[in-house]
């Protein structure tokens, strides 16, 4: 009896202690969290259900969703949309929110469409906003200009290299014939 109360003591209080593992499992599962978060916007089960299950990180997809659904004028719908198509969610959402600010919400839905297509679009928002920042120039103009530098790799092309003169391969080999006595 005297043995027995301390292990039962140590066995009962590392039961308190560990968590739940069905506690632990549904607030780690992504796509639990991706749901609850979009179906907080009004998004229907249906698209909510397809947009999350698709994704390959749902908590990234959601996280877009909701921040530009609250920081724009942009439907949920429409930044779901554009949030599954997007390789780097987040990056997404922080493009359209820093360009939607700094143009006066006057082009949200236009907004989407340039940040989905540039393949970097933070470095894109940062060009839109800082080129609008230092020069009057029109939102679109603007997002124009940027989507086009942003095409190009580097901005600059390399100096074209000299043409090649083929070298000539001629090894020489002495030859001394074995002579066999």
């Amino acid at each position: 009896m005297h043995l027995t109360t301390p292990v039962l003591a140590i066995a009962g209080f590392l039961a308190v202690m560990i968590p739940n593992p069905s506690v632990a499992v549904s607030n780690a599962n992504d796509y639990r969290v991706c749901t609850a978060r979009l179906l907080d916007l009004g998004l229907t089960e249906q698209a909510v259900s397809q947009g999350c299950a698709k994704a390959l990180r749902p908590r990234d997809l959601s996280a877009c969703v909701v921040r530009i659904n609250q920081q724009t004028q942009i439907s949920a719908v429409d930044a779901l949309s554009s949030c599954e198509q997007s390789r780097r969610p987040q990056d997404l959402s922080t493009c359209v929110v820093d360009v939607s600010i700094n143009t006066d919400k006057t082009v949200d839905t236009r907004v989407l469409n340039y940040c989905l297509r540039s393949l970097l679009p933070e470095r894109f928002a940062q060009c839109v906003v800082g080129l609008r920042s230092v020069i009057d120039i029109a939102p679109t103009q603007a997002m124009d200009t940027c989507i086009d530098a942003s095409d190009s790799v580097s901005g600059f092309s390399p100096p074209s290299a000299p043409p090649r003169v083929p070298t000539k391969f001629s090894p020489s080999f002495e030859v001394t014939p074995i002579v066999d006595y």
